[in-house]
């Protein structure tokens, strides 16, 4: 693998935009004390509204210099990990902002303290309109709120986040998986990197001994990883009733303005609808020929894309076309975001793994790939230009305070870029074997996103439930209902007594809640698709609006202004009626 020094200049993220250097960064990591006694002379101060505006706009003015060098750490470090130079900068900034989180949390706790009269004056006040949606959220979170020296004393308790760090710690470092064969004998290294590659396999002894090895291999181990997950939990439940939330799901729920019957409707429609996912089961055993489909046959890559690779601009240009739909200043940012470098193209050695999307307010948005020039290269570029476009959308569009969305909008413009790829992608190709093989990774992602993640948002909901209610929670208890909602979600599929630890490899538990969000995001994006590509009067302009929403209004409301109502249960029964059209047209494909 190239060194990072090798890989040419075009290809990787121009970061001068954010700091000239790592001399300018230092340079300007020095300010931030300055600005930090600015914000304490506040302090005992926001009761008024010449305060608080002079308050808020100081918070802006820090945020536009500090947010370019809090992000070029972040994207220098994930450039080289073990280069230590780069751990230093993004210690010394997580140092920092640890400390303003202490220093300046008396803000909080004294705004939360104004009257509901006042609140309303400044909510009603054209000159704070910019802030509106934080006033508005202020009001409605007062009665969670804490005193002063509650709210420092929970603002520092970032170490709960141990729990994590020691299930990461735990299942990345010291977990070690060995071999496993496949059915001509030969090994094959199991680690978290293979394993994806392994259970997709066409070797059918190999997916089950992957599958049967790594679950297994936590069990052995779930002792401690219970333990651990029960204190998460416990965490959760704690920090819910200390703010006198009624629940942790509640707590979560209300924290991101989302009503609890969005949730609730989730897991109905999902449910009424197994047997969409029960299909998909059976066209996969037909087309596998196995007599009885098992759990590690559900994940198998079936039909061929061949073996063709693309370079980075052939990538670029297939997504432009694939776009199209979205209009020519769509496509033109997917150009600019090229030739701009706002994207780390490839691997380098020790580069970190994987891709995402950053963004602050006052730059333009970067992504970073591992790009391997295959298809699956493709859809994940497709998939975080999504998440770039919706971050450049929101900051052209509205104000500082109201520009970042929400975790529960933040899936849906990556994915809905993914179904138009898909989309044209399965008109494009004339390839029998091609075609099957893009079916197949659209109920894929369904099965993954969809069905696999509501599965998952059950499990959290039923675990934290039973210690809500005084039961007791014990490794037994995690796996029996773990096992029970994987009959449940994988019906007549044969499944492996192992399953019932794959609870423990979930590194999203540790983020309570935070689940069921992929599943209504792709439903969601699923929805803005269809409509696009049914050409839908004004789908085009309602998808802009929603990728330019920010945080304007709750993200639900931004949702159904955009035409896409998670509270109408038509909405989750148009996307299953979608996806059934789309498993007929391939039982067609494969019977001729």
């Amino acid at each position: 693998m190239k060194k990072r020094e090798e890989i040419e200049e075009k290809y990787k993220w121009d970061l001068s935009v954010l700091c000239d250097n790592d001399k300018d960064f230092y340079q300007k990591l020095d300010k931030f004390k300055d600005y930090l006694k600015k914000f304490k002379s506040f302090e005992g101060k926001l009761n008024n509204k010449d305060s608080i505006w002079e308050y808020l706009k100081l918070d802006e003015e820090f945020s536009r210099f500090a947010e370019p060098v809090i992000l070029y750490a972040h994207l220098k470090t994930n450039e080289v990990l073990s280069d230590n130079s780069r751990q230093e900068m993004d210690e010394k900034i997580s140092h920092i902002l640890n400390e303003f989180s202490v220093e300046t949390s008396f803000a909080s706790s004294e705004l939360n303290k104004l009257p509901n009269d006042m609140l309303d004056d400044i909510i009603g006040d054209k000159k704070f309109n910019d802030y509106s949606r934080t006033f508005e959220q202020i009001k409605e979170n007062k009665k969670h709120a804490l005193s002063k020296s509650e709210e420092k004393l929970l603002s520092g308790m970032s170490f709960l986040g141990g729990f994590s760090s020691n299930m990461d710690m735990l299942s990345d470092v010291d977990m070690k998986f060995g071999k496993v064969r496949d059915s001509k004998g030969v090994a094959h290294e199991l680690n978290h990197s293979t394993y994806s590659n392994l259970v997709r396999s066409s070797d059918r002894k190999l997916r089950k001994s992957a599958m049967q090895k790594m679950n297994g291999m936590y069990g052995q181990y779930i002792n401690v990883l219970s333990s651990n997950f029960i204190s998460q939990v416990k965490s959760d439940c704690y920090f819910a009733k200390v703010r006198k939330y009624k629940s942790a799901l509640d707590r979560e729920l209300k924290r991101e303005e989302i009503e609890k019957e969005v949730y609730q409707t989730l897991i109905e429609e999902v449910s009424k609808n197994l047997d969409l996912l029960f299909s998909y089961f059976d066209i996969k055993g037909q087309i596998l020929s196995v007599d009885k489909m098992c759990i590690y046959d559900t994940m198998v890559d079936v039909g061929k894309v061949g073996n063709k690779k693309y370079t980075y601009d052939e990538a670029i240009e297939i997504i432009k076309k694939a776009l199209s739909p979205l209009g020519k200043d769509y496509t033109d940012l997917i150009e600019r975001a090229k030739t701009e470098r706002w994207i780390d193209v490839y691997p380098n050695k020790d580069k970190s793994s994987g891709a995402f999307e950053t963004a602050v307010y006052f730059r333009h948005p970067y992504v970073m790939t591992n790009f391997e020039g295959d298809l699956e290269s493709i859809f994940t570029l497709a998939h975080e230009l999504g998440h770039a476009m919706h971050s450049y959308y929101s900051n052209k569009t509205q104000p500082y305070a109201k520009a970042s969305y929400p975790i529960f909008l933040a899936e849906i413009a990556s994915t809905t870029n993914e179904m138009l790829l898909i989309n044209y992608l399965l008109v494009a190709t004339k390839d029998k074997s091609e075609k099957i093989a893009l079916y197949n990774k659209l109920f894929d992602e369904v099965k993954g996103t969809i069905f696999r993640q509501t599965m998952f948002a059950e499990f959290e909901e039923k675990v934290h439930s039973l210690y809500e209610e005084g039961e007791a929670l014990t490794k037994d208890r995690l796996c029996d209902i773990y096992y029970k909602l994987n009959q449940k979600y994988f019906g007549k599929v044969k499944l492996i007594s192992q399953i019932k630890y794959e609870w423990a490899r979930i590194p999203h538990f540790f983020n309570c809640f935070y689940v069921f969000k992929y599943a209504t995001g792709m439903i969601s994006a699923i929805t803005f698709a269809n409509k696009i590509l049914s050409s839908e009067k004004g789908a085009v302009e309602k998808y802009k609006q929603f990728l330019s929403a920010g945080d304007s209004d709750k993200p639900v409301k931004t949702l159904q202004k955009s035409g896409v109502d998670l509270l109408d249960k038509n909405t989750f029964t148009s996307c299953f009626t979608y996806l059934q059209n789309m498993l007929d047209e391939w039982k067609k494909l494969i019977s001729k």
